[in-house]
């Protein structure tokens, strides 16, 4: 096992969850609210708002999270050899259809979060004990010593019916995973960003307590209601997770402000794009390509279908798509035949979508793509996000719904070809670029070929073809970009018929 085959799959994250040198430390907000303590205590809808609002008009308080050196020193080979013992797995003694597991403490992973399991308007924490871990070649702490959580995974009857299969996991900062039916961990979504690729650093929030609800016999999604905390901002979090084919988390967000907090991102993902066949420059690998996620697909409130291929750039890119109301976008892996990987252990071409619906009017704003340069595919360097505009102030509390759709199945609209392939490649001419790009099949033979709409913000194209291409059933694009002296050129390209799309809208932008 690969070490980032063992992060996606166990630790639920890649080396972007472990919270920078400098960077604040989650709050100890859910521990002073609700102290873990052997009685119950009343909880209901209301109960982590009530709390993530009284945090939020005190100053912020980092956690002071005691832990052992020996775990707090763990490597990752130290820390994969610590497992929680399924058959103490809480629910593993009843016929419901979940069962939760924690995480410990350790590694990349050393901030306490309390658990709690809520039952009958009740919330109980659950008790650390090492005896519910394996510790295999690693010393266990001293009994009794209250050591806590890292964070949990949910397990279920996803794949078939006799099996416990891991549907989702939460762990690290506000980082959490998902798979549908079929699928391995890819992607992960966050509760939050704050201040992606800004100059001044990224602040990092950070779910310091979770409490799920019991689940009842026959149920078919479990309710997860967590705390969010950092030094400018708290917030009260419910999700609905609901597991299948596509697995659906209908997600409830109320966020407090302590201070004006200008750049937000709601529903990020955060993905790993290292290289593809569009930019193998420099790479020396026998796989054709290694991602996560291969393009960013968004439909804008006035209906247009845009797709954005990702790339692992030379620079730091930040790209915005402004919008209002957007009807939805996400991070996809559009490639999906083995043969674009040929990786048999990393299986990148079984990673999810993660494909994000409002649920309300969101207003203002843009989809913010960050493309970070990597060196390698333990790294997870693609975020994206809605970021609204005005961001949030103190004493206006913000609600947003929306749901994370992680998938197999394409958001796209069936009715519009997609560009299903992107290549790029030098020409005969100096400072000259030939992008050649491939959409899905036509179903069925086109009574008139398209017509290509082509632009490009600098520098000027040329030799633009649409042919038909008869080994994958669909049509190919071809066009030269001269950028002159640009540096930077964004290029739009979409089919049209009597002025009318046939295609979705392919977005690039080309750097020197």
């Amino acid at each position: 096992m690969v070490r980032r085959d063992f992060m996606l799959s166990v630790l639920g994250g890649g080396t972007a969850l472990a919270l920078p040198a400098g960077s604040p430390m989650p709050g100890s907000g859910a521990r002073q609210a609700m102290a873990p303590s052997d009685v119950s205590t009343a909880f209901n809808e209301t109960t982590v708002a009530e709390i993530a609002a009284a945090l939020a008009a005190q100053p912020h308080r980092p956690a002071r999270n005691a832990l052992p050196q020996s775990f707090a020193d763990l490597d990752y080979d130290g820390y994969r050899r610590i497992r929680f013992d399924e058959a103490q797995a809480l629910w593993a003694e009843t016929d419901l259809p979940f069962r939760l597991l924690p995480h410990h403490r350790g590694f990349l992973f050393r901030d306490r979060v309390d658990l709690f399991e809520v039952a009958e308007g009740r919330a109980t924490a659950l008790r650390y004990d090492p005896g519910q871990f394996r510790f295999e070649g690693i010393a266990p702490p001293d009994a009794g010593t209250p050591l806590g959580f890292a964070g949990f995974r949910v397990t279920g009857a996803l794949n078939r019916p006799d099996h416990f299969d891991e549907i989702c996991t939460f762990l690290g900062a506000s980082y959490f995973r998902a798979v549908g039916r079929g699928q391995a961990y890819g992607l992960s979504a966050r509760g939050l960003a704050v201040r992606t690729a800004d100059p001044a650093g990224e602040e990092f929030p950070a779910f310091t307590g979770f409490w799920i609800e019991r689940p009842a016999a026959g149920d078919r999604g479990i309710t997860i209601h967590a705390l969010l905390e950092s030094a400018s901002l708290t917030g009260a979090y419910r999700i609905i997770v609901q597991p299948g084919e596509t697995t659906v988390m209908e997600v409830t967000a109320q966020l407090f402000a302590r201070r004006a907090v200008a750049r937000i991102g709601i529903a990020p993902g955060t993905s790993m794009y290292f290289f593809g066949p569009g930019d193998r420059a420099g790479v020396s690998d026998y796989r054709p390509g290694v991602h996560d996620s291969d393009g960013l697909l968004m439909l804008s409130g006035q209906g247009e279908q845009i797709w954005r291929p990702l790339r692992n750039p030379r620079d730091l890119q930040v790209s915005g798509f402004q919008d209002n109301t957007p009807r939805g976008f996400g991070l996809l892996q559009r490639s999906r035949d083995f043969a674009a990987y040929q990786d048999l252990e990393a299986a990148y071409h079984r990673r999810p979508h993660l494909w994000v619906e409002p649920l309300d009017d969101w207003g203002a704003g843009e989809v913010q793509l960050v493309e970070i340069p990597s060196q390698d595919e333990i790294h997870d360097n693609i975020v994206a996000a809605w970021r609204p505009r005005g961001g949030l102030r103190p004493g206006s509390p913000t609600t947003l719904r929306y749901r994370l759709h992680w998938s197999s199945r394409e958001p796209a609209d069936s009715r519009l070809l997609r560009f299903a392939a992107t290549r790029i490649g030098g020409t005969r001419e100096a400072r000259s670029q030939l992008f050649v790009l491939d959409t899905t099949p036509l179903g069925g033979s086109p009574s008139t070929m398209p017509e290509l709409a082509l632009e490009a913000s600098a520098g000027s194209t040329r030799h633009a073809v649409l042919q038909p291409n008869p080994e994958t059933g669909g049509l190919r694009a071809s066009f030269e970009l001269v950028p002159g002296n640009a540096r930077v050129a964004e290029l739009r390209l979409r089919l049209m018929r009597l002025g009318v799309p046939v295609s979705e809208t392919w977005a690039y932008r080309w750097t020197a």
